[in-house]
């Protein structure tokens, strides 16, 4: 006999609940009131009832059988149902066998438009997946169905967290929380649904990254060939994504510019002699910095660091 993997909740049956949690997600608050493990003896009935939060109910182990509000269904191991909010509901394990649930409780609270204009961080993302979850969540059909997409294992995933108390174990638990919402709704949706997601430009994001890696890599020697083998493109791709994205400038430009910039923080922050800024800036030298200098700025570092003196 294979042995039970939720056993370990029952070693703390309301370490979950002892927990205040209340969570954001997208638009909402998700508030958990109850969020545990129980069984039921043989034969055991929980007669009529029900609640003003949804309940996921998921049957890890055994067989029995519910009402929702007028229709009977058989429960085994392997489902789960959802009573939303004021669903009567009658439970009953069968007569020769026990039957473990786990059971999550859960208020769905809209968020007030004040509060999500506060939350600068809130992602238009994850709002429209939240409130496309939800919305099925309250229209998913009263009937018991396969945890085809295995939101049980994040029980006790929560469970594990909360008692190994690990870095990260809020969000854990917040992501194991989404994920049972995610799943139920899916076993309940088998037709492939074409989810949009947030693609980037690419041409934008590779010309950010070589920047930032010139940035980074401005002061040694900078090699287009390196920069585009560091993006996995090819020289000429990342040449043509720095001219369009640069404003026309070349990569030697760009390199330029970026060690120019520098040069200038020194010049006025510091009273570092030019010839050693040079080097540390990626100049070979400082009669070549005076150079390049005067070219771009048409005048010297000396003269650019008197005028910008601080007073």
């Amino acid at each position: 006999m294979s042995s039970f993997p939720y056993e370990v909740m029952r070693d703390r049956q309301d370490a979950l609940e002892r927990l205040d949690l209340s969570i954001t997600w997208g638009n909402y608050e998700i508030r958990v009131l109850r969020f545990h493990l129980t069984s039921f003896a043989p034969g055991k009935i929980v007669s009529f009832h029900k609640h003003a939060e949804f309940e996921f109910h998921f049957i890890p182990r055994g067989k029995g059988s519910v009402i929702l509000v007028d229709e009977p269904y058989t429960l085994r191991e392997g489902m789960f149902y959802l009573t939303g909010p004021d669903v009567l509901h009658y439970q009953e394990a069968d007569s020769r066998e026990s039957m473990e649930e786990l059971c999550l409780h859960v208020d769905i609270v809209e968020r007030d438009e004040e509060s999500v204009l506060a939350d600068a961080l809130i992602n238009p993302w994850e709002v429209d997946e939240a409130r496309d979850c939800v919305e099925k969540l309250r229209q998913l059909p009263l009937k018991p169905t396969m945890d085809i997409y295995r939101a049980m294992p994040y029980f006790l995933e929560a469970y594990q967290a909360t008692a190994q108390r690990y870095n990260g174990v809020y969000t854990t638990i917040k992501q194991c929380i989404v994920q049972i919402l995610l799943r139920a709704v899916r076993a309940y949706y088998s037709e492939p649904n074409e989810a949009e997601l947030p693609f980037r430009d690419m041409k934008a994001y590779r010309y950010q990254l070589a920047l930032e890696y010139i940035q980074t890599n401005s002061t040694g020697q900078l090699v287009l060939s390196d920069v585009a083998d560091k993006l996995h493109i090819s020289s000429r791709q990342l040449q043509r994504i720095l001219k369009e994205q640069g404003d026309g400038r070349s990569f030697s430009e760009i390199v330029e510019d970026v060690r120019l910039n520098a040069v200038c923080r020194r010049l006025v922050e510091t009273t570092m002699p030019i010839e050693d800024i040079a080097l540390k800036e990626g100049f070979s030298n400082g009669s070549y910095l005076h150079t390049v200098f005067r070219k771009r700025y048409a005048m010297t570092p000396s003269l650019y660091r008197r005028m910008n003196a601080r007073g």
